[in-house]
């Protein structure tokens, strides 16, 4: 890139020297043209000083480069930490039963169902009461089940009986179908709190139905909290029924 100054001075010498001060260069590094003469006026009056154009290489200035714009780093998500689920305690399954009696709870139940032309068979097992208890595996349980459970109730005392006949220890032995007497114990409950209602309500006592033993249990466990009623039972088996009275403010 070229570039160029003038200087003037009293002689061509004179300019050269002044515009080289003027760059801070050597003679040698740069090149002179003589633009005007130096000349004198009518005795040394009105003299008009040399003029000279000094031309020198000046280097190229470096372009400034644009601006860059900052782009914010965009913010880094924290991970989300997954919660993990609290374990579910699962209740203990009743353990399979084994040994002698299993043994002769199976045999009857086999042979018995068998008898009685029911597809089903029985599956054994042991509580932490050391009840055991059976559950009849199958299709179509329904004439097993009976109304009410009543051939349900007669197969659980048959087999108690088969089991425990001339033995002094006795074991107990729950027989049940379809879950129905977990269904029938929520039922029971149900009615035990509905017919509590009305005996506070009327104050008068109602009888039930006919029940066995496991039944009335059921209702008596169901209602010994409750505020002005008390339970007992009445009659023999197997019409042996269950009465809830009112207790006049008393407590059982």
């Amino acid at each position: 890139m070229l570039k160029w100054i003038e200087s003037t001075g009293k002689s061509e010498e004179a300019a050269i020297e002044a515009a080289l001060q003027k760059l801070g260069m050597d003679r040698d590094e740069v090149s002179v043209e003589v633009l005007e003469r130096a000349k004198s006026g009518f005795l040394g009056i009105g003299s008009c000083p040399a003029k000279v154009k000094v031309t020198y290489e000046a280097p190229d200035e470096p372009e400034t480069p644009a601006p860059v714009e900052e782009v914010p780093a965009a913010p880094v998500a924290e991970p989300v930490k997954e919660e993990k689920p609290a374990p579910v305690v699962e209740a203990e399954a009743p353990a399979a039963a084994q040994g002698e009696k299993a043994e002769q709870i199976d045999a009857f139940l086999t042979g018995l169902l068998s008898h009685m032309g029911a597809a089903a068979k029985p599956v054994i097992k042991m509580d932490e009461n050391g009840t055991y208890q059976v559950e009849l595996v199958g299709q179509d349980l329904g004439g097993l089940i009976g109304r009410r459970g009543e051939t349900l109730d007669a197969i659980q005392q048959l087999t108690g009986y088969a089991v425990n006949h001339g033995q002094s220890k006795r074991v107990r032995i729950h027989v049940d179908a379809e879950g129905y007497r977990a269904k029938r114990e929520e039922s029971l409950i149900r009615l035990a709190h509905k017919v509590a209602g009305k005996v506070v309500k009327y104050r008068r006592n109602v009888t039930l139905e006919p029940m066995n033993a496991y039944e009335r249990h059921v209702i008596h466990t169901a209602l010994q909290d409750t505020p002005d009623v008390t339970t007992y039972s009445i009659g023999t088996e197997p019409n042996r029924r269950t009465v809830v009275a009112y207790s006049r403010g008393e407590h059982r």
